[in-house]
């Protein structure tokens, strides 16, 4: 009876280990998750294009003559002549500086040579009949000379007072008015040649070998509208900015529809590549050594390693790594898996990207 009890109790052992068995096996197969989705992505279908390397720079247009009207001598003006925005000529009286005091010593002088001129001219006739000295006939005629180097002096602080245009050219604003006392530091106006403009700009010194006279540049300017237009390399500083490591160009532009004084974009065509494989910058991967991009190949994503050449605003030119017909992954490629499905949603293009 014992032998029995004992196989009986072995045997509901084991049905019941075997059934909480069976049932684990079912409530883990109950729990598995479904498979998940392949991610959606976007493509763009690699293709080569015409790109340029292009150089941008910071320029300024400039008058080929311009200046800033300062009296060279302080005073009140007594004269004012400052046609606002017009043309005038060389040699035009602009302004007058009150020169009464600057006359007024001339006159005297002029009188004191005149005494000293006789007093010469009466030592001569002594001088010949050896009435007086040689060296009292000197001091006489070293006076007349004096006299007469005070009058071209102060002749020369006269023609101070009077302020001409230095060159054909444009009149700006007027800064003062008539009676206003004025120093050498006060501008009256300022004057400016409208018939040939130029353009200075600065461009680091490893571009240096882009720079050549006669070369023509294109630049762009957001005054009055995005104008666009062309100038030709004159000149350029022989030395190289210290501070700056900065090169600066001289240019003519061909057209005047531009103020003076207007911020320009100026751009340098450095190289051009007919067979250009761009892709958005968004859709690199960065790494410490190389880059990466995902491609889908037999409806997988790859990952590939590639190299980056030009830089555009929102692209960039894949010199290695991938071929034209590839389909690069540009949207959700953060989801994309190696090795792994994907469903491809659009088939974008570059301008639209941009867009």
């Amino acid at each position: 009876m014992f032998i029995c009890s004992r196989f009986v109790k072995m045997a509901l052992f084991i049905a019941i280990t075997a059934t909480l068995f069976s049932c684990g096996k079912k409530n883990e197969t109950a729990k598995a998750p479904p498979a998940a989705p392949p991610p959606v992505v976007d493509i763009i279908i690699a293709k080569t294009q015409s790109i340029s390397d292009t150089v941008e720079a910071n320029g300024t247009v400039i008058a080929s003559d311009y200046v800033a009207l300062h009296p060279e001598v302080g005073g009140r003006i007594t004269y004012l002549n400052v046609p606002e925005g017009k043309n005038i000529a060389k040699g035009t009286i602009i302004a007058r500086i009150n020169d009464a005091d600057l006359e007024a010593q001339v006159e005297k002088t002029k009188v004191l040579l005149d005494i000293a001129q006789k007093t010469v001219d009466r030592y001569a006739k002594l001088l010949a009949v050896n009435g007086i000295n040689q060296s009292d006939y000197d001091a006489a005629l070293s006076t007349v000379n004096g006299y007469k180097a005070d009058i071209n002096y102060t002749q020369a602080l006269i023609e101070k007072t009077i302020l001409k245009a230095p060159f054909d050219g444009k009149v700006g604003l007027r800064m003062v008015s008539p009676g206003a006392y004025v120093s050498t530091t006060d501008v009256i106006a300022s004057m400016q040649t409208d018939d040939k403009l130029k353009i200075d700009f600065t461009i680091p010194e490893q571009y240096s070998n882009l720079i050549k006279i006669g070369n023509n540049i294109s630049f762009e300017s957001d005054a009055a509208g995005a104008k666009t237009g062309s100038a030709n390399i004159i000149a350029v500083e022989p030395q190289i900015d210290q501070a700056t490591r900065n090169l600066k160009v001289r240019a003519v532009l061909s057209n005047n529809n531009i103020n003076p004084g207007a911020f320009v974009k100026v751009y340098l065509f450095e190289s051009r590549n007919d067979h250009a494989i761009m892709i958005p910058t968004n859709a690199i991967i960065p790494e410490d050594i190389n880059n990466q991009l995902i491609v889908v190949k037999k409806g997988k994503a790859t990952v590939v390693k590639v190299n980056t050449g030009i830089r555009l605003a929102n692209n960039v030119e894949i010199t290695s790594g991938i071929n034209p017909g590839d389909s690069v992954v540009v949207t959700g490629v953060l989801f994309a898996r190696p090795k792994s499905p994907v469903k491809i949603r659009k088939v974008l293009t570059l301008d639209k990207i941009a867009h």
